[in-house]
């Protein structure tokens, strides 16, 4: 496979993160590895491992969205072996949160893990937070 098949396949993540800030994470997820060390980290709770908690996390992190639109990708950094390849992103969203009723703009640091499966490149990993700039010391210790 090809850079170029890489680069598709984020692609199409990035199109499935529109529809997911709309609520639904079903096209995301067809891009995930289905395998056993397959892991998901979102801003809504713990680490995922595993395919099925993967997909029952995804659903509740994409339920909390909704009328939203994927607004943009900044690509800070990536690396690509025949085996794994990584993408480090700022990626940028406009949508309804939780119960709001508004429009909010939100922006996430993502890092994804790609691994070249039987099928093609697919997200073993996925690590998504709110952090986008610096941030005190205190505020690693939580509340």
């Amino acid at each position: 496979m090809s850079a170029s098949e890489l680069e598709d396949v984020i692609d199409r993540s990035h199109e499935a993160l529109d529809a997911f800030q709309k609520g639904d994470p079903a096209p995301a997820l067809q891009l995930f590895s289905q395998r056993d060390d397959v892991t998901l980290a979102n801003p809504f709770g713990p680490p995922a491992r595993g395919w099925d908690a993967v997909v029952e996390t995804a659903q509740q992190a994409a339920s909390n969205y909704r009328e939203g639109e994927a607004v943009g990708f900044e690509r800070v950094s990536g690396y690509e072996t025949p085996e794994l390849a990584y993408i480090v992103e700022i990626e940028s969203y406009r949508s309804k949160v939780g119960g709001s009723e508004d429009l909010t703009p939100l922006a996430l640091r993502v890092t994804t893990v790609f691994r070249r499966e039987e099928e093609g490149w697919r997200i073993v990993h996925r690590h998504a937070d709110p952090i986008t700039s610096t941030r005190p010391a205190h505020s690693v210790l939580g509340s």
